[in-house]
């Protein structure tokens, strides 16, 4: 069992660490960290599962639709993250996904979005997915191809809806999907509009699954004269860029605790094993090379921690915290992919046996490097916020 005395830390309140013990408790009885082969099956029973447990309430902002507060909270959801990552990578997956996936509509939904999607999410009745990346716009959204021409009519009109998305999450067993499509108001990234698409409807098929290294739903899909209502459009035309990055504004954060928690487990796996194993008459734990990198591992787990929970505090306090999630994106999941490493490394030759502990976290891991801004993304941003800052002083 990890170490749980960071939730003295004045970062959170009563009812945050609360949360974190209820939860642990939760999944030590509830989740294991193998699943079987059939993934869209056992994501969906994972989210059926975290909805009936009250856990998505936290996953949507809104208490008239199900959610546990008005406003998402950071620190619920980073917490939330992490202890699902420490007991299952997969559980994380679905909870992440059922907020990133809706997040845009508890952030601009109309009553009626809200009222059709947040309800349903929150209950794991519906599972969400969030349709960003093209296969030639990832972190530059300005070259996103994907596009909806608006058809003006008396109904309020509607968009048809052409082009490709790829690396989608939760692709293939999704029911409905905030997507980003091309809308040409303006030149770029603030020609883009924000849309809920809707699974099944005419004009959209997934054109492919995607097998990864850590297995997840995920695919790529197709759009060809796809009609999308005028009514399901998020936010304002033009305005999706905007609608994009104020979600993963919230969820980058999280992505960080996910890193975290995956670090925290394969920390746990170390020194049961460094305490265990004998070697020359004595145990791993009784070599230093082995106590250094333990030591290394409790730094690294440490300082990610206090970066993680700085910026989501600071959002809860309605602050900017665009550098400080990129810090600690950047931080976590860079000190995860080491920490775990190092674990397979005192695991020796059982380290690389296929759905051993620590060697599925080496697969769950990687990649959080690159999803939600890869690394080198999150390094331009910081040295362009430093910028930002120094040339307004």
């Amino acid at each position: 069992m990890s170490d749980n005395s960071y939730l003295d830390w004045p970062f959170f309140d009563d009812k945050h660490k609360q949360l974190q013990r209820t939860l642990d408790a939760w999944a030590a009885d509830n989740l294991s960290d193998h699943h079987d082969s059939d993934v869209d099956q056992a994501c969906r029973h994972l989210v059926a599962q975290l909805g009936s447990a009250g856990w998505l309430k936290n996953a949507v902002g809104g208490t008239a639709y199900g959610a546990d507060a008005e406003v998402i909270d950071t620190r619920a959801i980073c917490l939330i993250r992490e202890t699902l990552a420490r007991h299952s990578g997969l559980a994380d997956f679905a909870f992440a996904m059922q907020g990133l996936g809706s997040g845009a509509i508890s952030l601009f939904g109309t009553e009626s979005q809200k009222q059709s999607y947040l309800t349903r999410v929150a209950r794991g009745e519906a599972i969400a997915a969030f349709a960003l990346s093209e296969p030639d716009a990832g972190s530059d959204v300005a070259a996103m191809q994907c596009a909806a021409e608006f058809v003006d009519g008396a109904d309020g009109g509607h968009y048809i809806l052409n082009g490709q998305k790829t690396w989608i999450s939760n692709g293939g067993i999704a029911d409905f999907y905030v997507l980003f499509a091309r809308t040409g108001e303006a030149p770029g990234a603030r020609g883009i509009s924000a849309f809920i698409v809707d699974a099944g409807i005419e004009g959209f098929e997934i054109a492919e699954r995607i097998d990864v290294i850590a297995p997840h739903p995920l695919a790529r899909l197709q759009f060809d004269h796809c009609r999308i209502p005028a009514s399901k459009r998020l936010g304002e035309a033009g305005q999706g860029f905007k609608v994009a990055m104020a979600t993963l504004d919230i969820f980058r954060t999280s992505v960080a605790a996910a890193a975290l928690g995956f670090a925290r487990r394969a920390m746990d796996e170390a020194l049961r094993r460094a305490t265990t194993r004998k070697m020359f008459g004595q145990t791993l734990a009784d070599f230093q090379l082995t106590q250094a990198k333990l030591a290394q591992m409790a730094i690294s787990v440490d300082s990610s921690a206090l970066l993680i929970y700085r910026a989501a505090w600071q959002r809860d306090q309605g602050k900017k915290v665009t550098k400080e999630a990129a810090m600690a994106k950047l931080v976590a999941t860079e000190s995860a992919q080491k920490v775990i490493d190092d674990a397979v490394q005192i695991f020796g030759g059982m380290g690389v046996v296929s759905e051993v502990t620590v060697e599925r976290l080496y697969r769950e891991i990687r990649s959080l490097r690159i999803y939600e801004g890869a690394t080198e993304v999150q390094q331009l941003i910081i040295a362009r916020e430093m910028l930002k800052e120094f040339t307004a002083s």
